[in-house]
């Protein structure tokens, strides 16, 4: 009888085409995470998505932003982690890699999205890839009304209001 156990290892197979298995680091917030990419700590910022913050300098801790925090970290803690890069810039002006986020082969940008977590922002194209897709996750959300879309008026096109 043999048993075979896993540690994670550069060499992990990605679930998916176009996916890169990594090491999560820590998960840093809402939609930040740091991961070891390329034999260094990184940090990364989920590509087209937003969350409401848990700590604004002008409306403090917005509704559900420490609930999205929350499910991140969940997530981030619940499988394989693999990233995906579009075909657009790669880090960001702050030096943060912008790739979208899978656990265990599933899109985690998607999930915050449905769950009413999230909202669709931050679309610079050519890195929409996966734009429609997650359209069709803010909608269903709205129509079904947890989190942020039960609030009227709080996601807008420009982020989240400050009416609780």
């Amino acid at each position: 009888v043999s048993f075979q156990v896993s540690f994670y290892d550069e060499e992990q197979q990605p679930s998916g085409e176009g996916l890169i298995s990594v090491e999560l680091g820590k998960t840093i917030d809402r939609e930040m995470i740091t991961i070891k990419y390329e034999g260094k700590e990184q940090n990364v910022r989920y590509l087209l998505v937003d969350t409401p913050e848990t700590n604004h300098p002008q409306l403090g801790k917005q509704p559900f932003g420490q609930q999205a925090k929350e499910r991140n970290q969940e997530l981030m803690n619940s499988g394989q982690l693999e990233i995906e890069f579009d075909i657009g810039e790669r880090i960001d002006k702050y030096g943060r890699l912008l790739p979208y986020i899978y656990i265990d082969g599933e899109s985690v940008q998607e999930k915050l999205i449905e769950e009413g977590l999230a909202r669709v922002g931050y679309v610079y194209p050519p890195n929409t890839k996966h734009l429609d897709q997650y359209e069709k996750a803010q909608e269903r959300a709205k129509k079904s009304g947890p989190g942020i879309g039960s609030l009227e008026d709080y996601a807008t096109a420009r982020g989240f209001g400050s009416k609780k």
